[in-house]
């Protein structure tokens, strides 16, 4: 019997010790971006979500010390539960007015 306990403790110590470390490594945060229109196009490639827009996504995050961008799309202003203030008197112009972009970025 006394094999079998230390099994079961040694099981109970060791295996959430050994998932900790993965659960940090698997930090993710969501940023949401204006989608500034550049003149070169990453603003589009950004918003559709395209291949394109890869390195920019991938730079914004290492920028801000995260290892990659697991995804990046357009984000629907409604979307944003009110975080984004809009003045009274705001005007916009443009194809990319009010546009923003959700980046995911992993460590």
């Amino acid at each position: 019997m006394r094999p079998i306990s230390a099994l079961i403790a040694c099981t109970l110590f060791v295996v959430p010790s050994l998932l900790a470390p993965s659960a940090a490594l698997a930090d993710s945060r969501v940023f949401i971006v204006a989608n500034q229109a550049d003149g070169y196009g990453i603003d589009q490639c950004l918003a559709r979500g395209d291949r394109c827009g890869a390195s920019a996504a991938r730079a914004y995050c290492q920028s801000r010390d995260f290892a990659q961008a697991t995804n990046y799309r357009r984000v629907d202003p409604d979307e944003i539960t009110g975080a984004v203030p809009h003045a009274a008197n705001e005007t916009c112009s443009g194809h990319a007015c009010g546009e923003y972009v959700a980046i995911t970025c992993q460590r």
